[in-house]
């Protein structure tokens, strides 16, 4: 009987939560908390729709949503409805769709990828296809898909490709030095 050698490759699942404690690691970076607040602004070249419940409305080209510092961008957009006619989750494709939004420090996320399904109410970002995350002075992650909470920073992410989640970590930046004071006049 031939005995192999135990497999020292990470599996998914230990991708994943190394993934995700990797980004907590980095630090909370909560979503600017007066965005939900703000009323949501859609611009499109063509609208296809109504706001009525449970219903979903299609934009076209060059669409645009703005929700305060939340921004997204993409080629189409669905805009879905609950039952109170109140938007619940946007999903927009484009080549690549676009998704920014500022924290209540003043630090940009950014991400892309074919396509991003928000949820407005549970404020999660799902990005599938070529994702990409940026957190300015945190890091970076790419994958097939990576799940983003805009309100907690947490992250998720797999991949099929190559088979892995790419993530960058960016060091917290050291204190700056204090400058020593000029000896005296006839000191040494």
């Amino acid at each position: 009987m031939t005995s192999m050698p135990r497999s020292r490759r990470i599996g998914p699942g230990a991708k994943c939560a190394l993934l995700v404690l990797g980004l907590l690691a980095i630090g909370p970076g909560f979503a600017r908390s007066s965005d939900r607040e703000q009323p949501m602004q859609v611009n499109a070249q063509h609208f296809d729709g109504f706001q009525k419940p449970n219903s979903t409305s299609t934009l076209t080209g060059k669409v645009s949503i703005t929700q305060g510092t939340l921004k997204a961008t993409g080629s189409v957009a669905k805009v879905h409805f609950d039952g109170d006619s109140q938007i619940n989750r946007v999903v927009i494709t484009g080549s690549p769709a676009h998704i920014q939004q500022l924290d209540d420090n003043g630090n940009l996320m950014t991400g892309a990828a074919d396509s991003i399904d928000y949820n407005n109410i549970k404020q999660i970002a799902v990005l599938s296809g070529h994702a990409t995350v940026k957190q300015k002075g945190r890091g970076a992650a790419s994958g097939d898909t990576l799940t983003y909470n805009t309100q907690t920073s947490q992250m998720t992410g797999e991949s099929n490709g190559d088979g892995l989640v790419h993530m960058t970590f960016q060091p917290k930046p050291k204190p700056a030095a204090a400058k020593s004071p000029a000896p005296a006049k006839g000191q040494p």
